[in-house]
């Protein structure tokens, strides 16, 4: 047998050895570029910013958006689910799933969706991301100070002066008659805005100091206030003689209850009250989410100070000279027995 022969029937065993494995195992004789379906691209979050919505006096709508961040193949069948669980009793008080759909190219996508809740406390925001029924990423920022959002009824550029020469509330005696005594009351007003104010009007509420019964009250309007300008509201009231008052002034926009101040009378000539108002400052805050479990950094000395020294016992020195000087003296004495 030649060397063509020889050649001719290994390419027919070859030929004939292809047919029965395509016939025995489907695909094997497939093109070698197709690698079937293709891998989806991979999806995460890149960032969650949270602005306040509408607010209402009991609830606030809080406006997610989150960035998801794709790259490579198309990825279908992408849903995102946002909820806003209690930061106290980890309950959660809302929630809201998104349906994305097919996330294609390098690029970010805009998820938003908005979230209300109660307009109290703080909350866990959590953002999820599935793909296919699977989580692929996941992300939760903190927000707090809801109760700092103010309701659109309740918002004004007005409010109550205060600056180093000019009060909020001043009380001045007007006229004295028996066991009677006219009060005069001015409230300073500023308009901290950009438009003319008006349709105000300034409650004084006086109260006795130590039985809290309120021995007058009247309610005044107050003139339109020009933009960045300060006005006053006046006005009298009649109260007893020696007694010590509180002095409240409610600001009101609409019967909508815009801002408070408080000043004192002093009528008793044996006791002076002050206006004791304690305020502290809410402010609506968002801030990543970050555990808190930090321990404490340990003692350079790895610990081996912590007990009280000699010296931090006052006296402790003297007892033990005492001590020793009483031993000394016993021991001396039993040796010259």
């Amino acid at each position: 047998m030649n060397r063509e022969t020889t050649f001719v029937a290994a390419a027919a065993v070859v030929a004939v050895v292809s047919l029965v494995a395509a016939a025995v195992v489907p695909g094997a004789l497939a093109d070698p570029t197709d690698d079937g379906p293709l891998r989806p691209g991979p999806v995460q979050v890149e960032e969650v910013p949270i602005t306040p919505g509408a607010v209402t006096g009991e609830t606030a709508t809080l406006a997610v958006e989150t960035r998801l961040e794709h790259r490579g193949n198309p990825t279908d069948n992408v849903t995102v689910l946002f909820r806003a669980i209690d930061s106290e009793s980890n309950l959660v008080e809302t929630s809201r799933t998104v349906d994305v759909g097919e996330l294609t190219g390098d690029r970010e996508t805009p998820v938003r969706a908005n979230l209300t809740v109660a307009r109290e406390g703080g909350y866990e925001i959590e953002t999820v991301v599935f793909r296919d029924g699977e989580r692929v990423d996941t992300a939760s920022r903190r927000v707090s100070g809801l109760e700092a959002l103010t309701p659109a009824y309740a918002r004004s550029n007005v409010e109550f002066a205060e600056s180093t020469g000019l009060q909020p509330v001043s009380v001045s005696v007007g006229s004295a008659d028996g066991d009677q005594v006219t009060l005069d009351l001015s409230a300073a007003l500023t308009n901290g805005g950009d438009a003319p104010t008006g349709d105000l009007e300034v409650t004084f509420v006086v109260r006795q100091a130590e039985s809290n019964v309120v021995a007058d009250r009247v309610t005044v309007p107050v003139d339109e206030i020009r933009a960045g300008r300060t006005s006053t509201a006046d006005a009298s009231v009649t109260v007893p003689a020696e007694y010590n008052y509180y002095v409240d002034a409610i600001l009101w926009r609409d019967d909508v209850h815009v801002d408070s101040a408080q000043s004192v009378a002093n009528l008793d000539p044996t006791e002076r009250i002050s206006a004791d108002v304690t305020e502290q400052e809410v402010e609506f805050e968002v801030e990543d989410f970050e555990s808190d479990d930090e321990e404490p950094p340990a003692a350079e000395d790895g610990g081996a100070n912590r007990g009280t020294t000699q010296s931090d016992t006052p006296g402790f020195g003297v007892v033990v000279a005492v001590v020793a000087l009483l031993s000394t003296a016993l021991f001396a004495r039993r040796r010259s027995e």
